[in-house]
């Protein structure tokens, strides 16, 4: 194919045979590869030309370097300092510099009048706060930004001013000071040819040293465009357009090799896919159908997306080259960095840094990433598994870093202090800085090839911050620190090494300037990713960068039609991608200029990828009772069932099978905030120990009352107990103590009401511990049945069985019209009251017809004592407990009971559960 390199060079080689002293000016330094490799076809021998990227085409114009973002920052901020009589810290300043530096750097390239903008923004600032009644009232934040906008036009200009005599600067400044020297340097090279090849949309700086070049008859210009964009009003063209009519070089001139190529026999497909890695899989099929993959391009429209795409590509493509570079930040490595920063940033959130204690899950956070866990693996493959099991089973949500270092005492004296020396108190930015130097130093060794790249590049980035604090020693704070850190990071990236001008091209948008391909594969072509979102980050209002002529979204959104409309001009195949998942942020729209593109040509094919989604209906699991599972059975039957595992059965038969035969436990993780079985425990032993002086005696209001000025204290005691290492004193934990506390206060309270009003009440038991042996028909030997009955009282005569839930139980929880249905989950508290109601009157002979079995629960207080209720009538309960109806209760959970030890029943997930 014809490409634009090539119909450029053919052109620009007709005038001249030779090109030693011609001068070729790219938008891009790739660009400039491909130009070499086409000249090497074109030209057999002699000399090539000299090629520059506008940058450093402008940078050798301005006899100024470019400076590094981060120095930059820093020089500003001491400029900020010489103007400023009470300085923001540093970290503070940073927060709004990058965007104040954004904004010079646009101010300088569209050489505006920085004097007449800076002031224009100071006097709007000025007729918002005027009123005629002088009833503006300032806050705090109004005056700062108010002081903040007057002062910028002198943080520009002294700034300036800096730079220029440092001879570094900003691109803006190069882009200004090079429209200064221009004409001189043009003076200079009378010997030589320039051509700028392959540009769109120009700043103001670079119009005016382009027209400066070609006012000297001795450059041109090719600009890269089709007739269907230039000769319409289509976006794509606009910016050629106004330079054909406004510039004065082409007031008796045509533009050079417009082409007609867009309008030449393509074959374009539009694929909505579902989410973005099936665009990307999609991606790698088109890929597989090629037989060749020379001129074909895979064009990243969403750059993050760059792993999911090298792991689409199919494996016939044999040469790749990939020109975004892989973010840094997106390496193993990159990931240790990050953890050892939050072991300390949390530990100063957490105001643990007095103490040096690490948050629990930095501590885990940190033995898991890759680099110390191989580390930790070669010297003792079981102590991460320790120190979790040690964080769990202790409820340690905070670790100090002595404990911390104890953990490598067995290992070798290298790793050991390797390893205590993350964990020392830190007093100094610079020391941070050290230690992980001496890490990565540490380790570098021990890892593969590519693992020394990263930790390489790692190196690099920290020894730079080291050199800047030591400089400027704005670093006050770790987190600090992070902010730079993260920003170094997120700007650099990985070059991968690869034959540029061979098989597979896989790139972004901007870096397919110039170059031209058969086969074009682009993804992600949504709204808000290509062209991208419309937000500016500005302290320049949209009405004053019009008034000034400085770019908004309107020419953001040209820029990116002009590069996806001439990536197709010249393609033969091409397949456009998109996102058609729609959610809150917008994606799932297709981009504007896929609708443009149909409007533009009617053969377009549209297609939508159905996912395969394979139904299989889920097995549920089933376990046989093998002998071995009955053995189990029978020990469970000599050592007992408690209500609560019967409920469990019901639930789910898995579960019980799990719990009670295999003995599996949930994994036991750390509490940070008081579980719901936590606060059940604590009131639970704390009623328990107020009652227990009392056991045997009638209760008097001096009992209840005498309760009442101990329980608080009872409360925290029990907390401590069964909240291990736990804070509670602040956040949900102190909010839950609280709860803790009212719970019991208004328990107490019930109590004393009781009495007052007359009742007697005597405390019989309290944490009853009870049994009894049944006889199940069906099942060969006894089943000992066991529960803790929370407490056994007497109310006027009357034995009561009571359990305690701090959770939610409504009177309806208790209502059993049917024993029947006692076989049934729903019901399961009803068969535990009932099950303790049996438990009390064989162990100790009572009488069930004076007996009352229910629950007391402190989410409804208010209701009283529920008791379970046999009455159908909701307006006639019926809560006596009879010895036929106890026994009817029994026969049905024996039923239940049977079912469990029935060797032909086997234990089956329920097709769905409760919750």
């Amino acid at each position: 194919m014809q490409t634009f390199i090539s119909e450029t060079l053919d052109d620009i080689l007709l005038a001249h045979a030779s090109l030693k002293d011609c001068v070729l000016v790219l938008p891009s330094q790739r660009a400039g590869v491909f130009v070499k490799s086409e000249l090497r076809k074109k030209v057999a021998h002699g000399f090539l030309p000299e090629i520059f990227t506008i940058e450093k085409f402008v940078e050798k114009i301005a006899q100024i370097k470019s400076g590094d973002t981060i120095q930059l920052l820093f020089d500003f901020y001491k400029i900020y300092c010489q103007i400023e009589e009470d300085p923001d810290t540093f970290d503070v300043f940073s927060s709004w510099a990058f965007v104040a530096l954004q904004d010079f750097n646009e101010v300088d390239q569209y050489l505006v009048n920085s004097h007449d903008i800076f002031t224009y923004l100071r006097d709007i600032q000025r007729l918002r706060k005027w009123s005629v009644k002088g009833e503006f009232k300032e806050t705090e934040l109004i005056k700062d930004h108010f002081k903040f906008m007057e002062s910028l036009g002198k943080y520009y200009q002294k700034f300036y001013d800096f730079l220029l005599e440092k001879k570094t600067g900003y691109q803006g400044l190069l882009y200004r000071e090079a429209t200064h020297k221009v004409a001189s340097f043009i003076e200079q090279q009378t010997d030589k040819k320039f051509f700028f090849i392959g540009f769109n949309a120009l700043n103001k700086a670079e119009e005016f040293l382009f027209q400066q070049f070609l006012a000297t008859q001795r450059a041109d210009i090719y600009w890269d465009i089709d007739r269907s964009f230039f000769e319409s009003n289509h976006a794509a063209g606009s910016f050629i357009r106004g330079y054909k009519t406004q510039w004065k070089y082409y007031q008796n001139r045509d533009l050079k090799l417009v082409s007609s190529h867009f309008s030449s026999p393509k074959k374009i497909e539009v694929i909505g896919a579902t989410k973005n890695i099936a665009q990307l899989k999609y991606a790698g099929e088109i890929l597989e159908s090629f037989e060749s993959f020379e001129n074909t391009a895979l064009v990243l429209g969403d750059e993050s997306l760059l792993s999911v795409a090298l792991n689409s590509i199919p494996k016939k493509v044999s040469s790749i080259n990939i020109t975004m570079g892989y973010p840094l930040q997106n390496v193993p490595t990159s990931q240790f960095v990050v953890s050892v920063f939050q072991l300390f940033i949390n530990q100063e959130k957490l105001q643990k840094s007095d103490t040096n204690e690490f948050y629990y899950k930095d501590v885990i956070r940190f033995f898991k990433n890759p680099i110390v866990y191989q580390i930790i693996q070669k010297h003792d493959p079981e102590l991460i598994f320790h120190i979790q099991n040690t964080i769990s089973g202790e409820n340690r949500s905070f670790l100090s870093g002595e404990l911390i270092q104890s953990y490598f005492a067995d290992l070798d004296n290298e790793v050991s202090e390797l390893l205590s020396t993350i964990f020392a108190p830190i007093d100094t930015v610079e020391e941070f800085i050290n230690r992980i130097l001496y890490f990565i130093e540490a380790v570098r060794d021990d890892v593969t090839v590519l693992e020394k790249e990263y930790l390489y590049r790692f190196y690099t980035a920290f020894t730079q911050l080291k050199n800047l604090n030591n400089t400027h020693g704005y670093f006050q704070s770790i987190k600090t620190l992070f902010i730079f850190y993260r920003r170094i990071v997120a700007s650099e990236k990985l070059s991968f090494q690869g034959e540029p001008l061979r098989g597979l091209q896989l790139m972004g948008m901007l870096e397919t300037r110039v170059l031209d391909f058969e086969n074009v594969i682009i993804t992600s072509v949504n709204e808000s990713i290509i062209p991208s979102n419309s937000t500016q980050n500005t302290f320049i209002p949209f009405d004053v960068k019009l008034q000034f002529g400085l770019p908004t979204y309107k020419e953001k959104d040209a820029i990116f039609s002009y590069h996806f409309f001439r990536l197709l001009q010249r393609a033969k195949n091409v397949y456009l991608l998109y996102n058609t998942e729609s959610d809150s942020y917008g994606s799932g729209e297709k981009s504007r200029f896929i609708s443009q593109l149909e409007l533009i040509n009617p053969d377009i094919t549209t297609s939508f990828l159905n996912q395969k989604v394979v139904t299989q209906k889920r097995e549920l699991q089933e376990i046989h009772k093998h002998p071995s599972v009955l053995k189990k059975l029978e020990e469970l039957a000599k050592k007992g069932i408690s209500p609560s595992a019967i409920a469990n059965y019901l639930y789910n038969p898995i579960a019980f099978y799990k719990d009670k035969i295999l003995g599996i436990r949930e994994l036991e993780e750390v509490e940070e905030t008081v579980a719901a079985n936590t606060l059940g425990t604590v009131v639970h032993d704390t009623l328990e120990e107020l009652y227990k002086p009392y056991i045997h005696q009638f209760l008097k209001l001096e009992d209840l009352q005498s309760m009442q000025k101990i329980a608080k204290g009872l409360v925290e005691k029990y907390f401590r107990k069964h909240f291990r290492s736990g804070e509670m004193n602040q956040g949900k934990n102190r909010l839950i103590f609280e709860v803790a506390n009212r719970y019991i206060e208004r328990f107490l309270s019930s109590e004393k009401e009781v009495l007052k009003a007359g009742h007697q009440l005597k405390i019989i038991a309290t944490e009853q511990k009870l049994e009894t042996t049944l006889q199940i028909p069906g099942v060969d030997f006894p089943v000992k049945i066991k529960g803790i009955v929370d407490r056994i009282d007497e109310l006027n005569g009357v034995t009561r069985v009571i359990d305690y839930k701090t959770g939610m139980v409504a009177a309806n929880d208790l209502r059993v019209a049917d024993l029947e249905l006692l076989k049934d989950f729903k019901y399961s508290k009803a068969i535990q009251i009932l099950l303790y109601s049996l438990l009390y009157t064989q162990d100790k002979s009572i009488d069930a017809d004076r007996l009352e079995a229910g629950i007391y629960s402190f989410k409804n207080l208010k209701n009283g004592f529920l008791r379970v209720n046999f009455s159908g009538n909701y307006r006639s309960p019926d809560y006596k407990i009879s010895e036929e109806r106890l026994q009817e209760a029994i026969d049905r959970i024996g039923e239940v009971i049977a079912e469990i030890y029935n060797p032909l029943i086997s234990f089956k997930e329920p097709e769905e559960l409760p919750f």
